[in-house]
């Protein structure tokens, strides 16, 4: 049985999964995600897809992510007719996150056409419309969990329980039938555990081959429940207040909004944090709830815990423009959510545009920062960033919340990856930077798997998989060469340059100084013979 397996996203980074299964009859997709970060990253959404689309047979969707499905429509754009399977959560949530993504990168490029009619640069088009997102929905097909369904001929496929947001799934892919079937399992994103509507992540045994997310694979966190979390995040209620301004949270609006709503009206009501208004600005975070609330019924506890936000009469939705407008004028202590969770596009980078400066604000951060991004740069503690080509000096408090990621850490994926023992061929590890790869291609060769069957692909790169073997193929050039998905990009390295730049310009004691330090840039500029 000939088989390859392509890469063709979230390769040495944490974004843009779309792997490919290719056999002598089918050819399929599993997921179809976008590039988030770097600008270099980001502008491969703007290219041509590696590979023919004609000849995709069918998507098999891991889940809602855009990281993970935010490419479908401009699949369906460019002429994909066939099945995207998935489950009935994550169609749901695909319907209102999708539609978003589509509103967005229409609002992103009309600002940016505006920028490039004044430079004289090329307009440009977006990726797609909400149109066009709406239309991509047509083509999607629900499954149910734990049961086999066909995908193509002699393709079989089953979801499992993934635990990372509602609906999502790891993928079993089963192709030929009998003992002479070949077992191959992608991941997907998978949970923490330990949450109140999701259930544990689960999966087959006795698979051929693995292809494991290895974003936290090089870090370990400390084991939490629902006390402990709202614990620590009343704790950094208490000292938001304390600094006397609002606290702003980039949140992922689908799954991330709707848990923090829970624990920020869980520890306000007990009075182990101040109360105050809770703003959630942002329309997708609202609508998704709906979703929450359709499908966040949990069999253990036989209730669904989401239903407390449609009783609070704190939570402020705010759909419209001009309602996220008039947060401007609040003083005082009180809370912003909005998206992305990144800082990377929607109503959040409004807010940090007119808030970083103020050492009264404090912008608590929940989830994984990817490379190259707004929310990744505030973490490692950069003093002044580019906001819609303005720079913002960061004066406000930066602080960092670990405990509420989706994904299972180094310990939880290699528990994992054991449990899905035997495995007889090679496992790929996929969707993490250099060091969550590394850490966890270290981890798993000490849990005793050989370290000659553990494989980090490159972007675009195949192998064709052969009973247990995996050989590498030569195909068509990597779309960016090997290592540089994983650094920052030129436009990062010069915005922080240019950044560090002003700093010193401004820090520096007197005119003298400010001429001195001018004088040497312009010196090491003319003997690197670039002006």
């Amino acid at each position: 049985m000939s088989l390859t397996l392509s890469f063709h996203g979230a390769a040495e980074c944490v974004t843009g999964f779309c792997a490919r299964l290719t056999g002598e009859d089918f050819d399929i997709l599993i997921d179809c995600g976008m590039f988030q970060g770097s600008k270099t990253l980001k502008a491969l959404n703007y290219k041509p897809f590696p590979f023919d689309i004609e000849h995709i047979d069918a998507v098999l969707l891991t889940h809602a992510h855009i990281d993970h499905s935010g490419m479908l429509p401009k699949l369906m754009k460019a002429g994909y007719k066939g099945p995207i399977h998935a489950t009935t959560q994550t169609r749901d949530l695909c319907a209102v996150m999708l539609a978003d993504s589509g509103q967005i990168q229409e609002s992103e490029v009309f600002h940016l056409n505006r920028r490039n009619q004044q430079r004289g640069l090329d307009l440009v088009e977006p990726i797609y419309t909400a149109r066009d997102a709406e239309r991509a929905m047509q083509l999607f097909e629900t499954v149910k969990f734990d049961q086999i369904f066909e995908v193509a001929p002699g393709v079989r496929a089953r979801f499992w329980h993934a635990g990372h947001m509602l609906g999502a799934a790891s993928v079993e892919v089963i192709i030929g039938s009998g003992d002479t079937a070949e077992h191959i399992l992608f991941s997907g994103d998978l949970g923490a555990g330990g949450q109140e509507y999701l259930p544990e992540p689960t999966g087959p045994t006795n698979i051929r081959h693995l292809v494991l997310e290895s974003t936290y694979g090089d870090r370990e966190r400390e084991p939490s429940n629902t006390t402990k979390r709202r614990r620590l995040l009343a704790e950094e209620l208490r000292l938001a207040h304390a600094a006397g301004g609002p606290l702003l949270m980039p949140t992922f609006a689908v799954g991330r909004a709707q848990e923090l709503l829970l624990d920020l009206l869980a520890v306000m009501q007990s009075g182990e944090a101040p109360a105050c208004e809770i703003f959630l600005d942002s329309p997708l975070a609202i609508e998704a709830t709906q979703v929450f609330l359709e499908h966040g019924w949990n069999r253990d506890t036989q209730y669904n815990p989401f239903e407390a936000i449609t009783d609070a009469s704190n939570i402020r939705n705010l759909v419209k423009p001009r309602e996220s407008d008039r947060l401007e004028k609040l003083r005082g202590w009180h809370i912003v959510m909005a998206g992305s969770g990144m800082c990377d596009a929607g109503r959040i980078r409004r807010h940090l545009k007119r808030l970083l400066s103020n050492n009264d604000v404090t912008v608590l951060i929940t989830g994984y920062q990817a490379m190259g991004t707004l929310g990744r740069l505030l973490v490692e503690g950069k003093k002044l960033v580019s906001i819609q080509g303005e720079e913002i000096r960061v004066r406000a408090a930066i602080r960092v919340l670990d405990v509420y990621s989706a994904h299972a850490d180094a310990t939880g994926l290699v528990h994992w990856a054991q449990d899905r023992m035997p495995i007889s061929g090679k496992i790929f590890l996929a969707h993490g930077e250099p060091e969550g790869l590394k850490g966890l291609a270290t981890r798993l060769a000490d849990a005793g798997f050989a370290k000659e069957n553990i494989i980090i692909p490159t972007l675009d790169e195949s192998f064709k998989l052969a009973g247990p073997k995996a050989e590498a193929v030569p195909g068509a050039a990597p779309r960016l060469p090997a290592g540089v998905a994983a650094m920052m990009d030129w436009h990062n390295a010069r915005a922080d340059l240019m950044a560090r730049i002003r700093t010193r310009l401004e820090d520096a004691p007197d005119e003298t100084a400010r001429q001195g330090l001018l004088k040497a840039l312009e010196a090491a500029l003319a003997e690197s013979g670039a002006g």
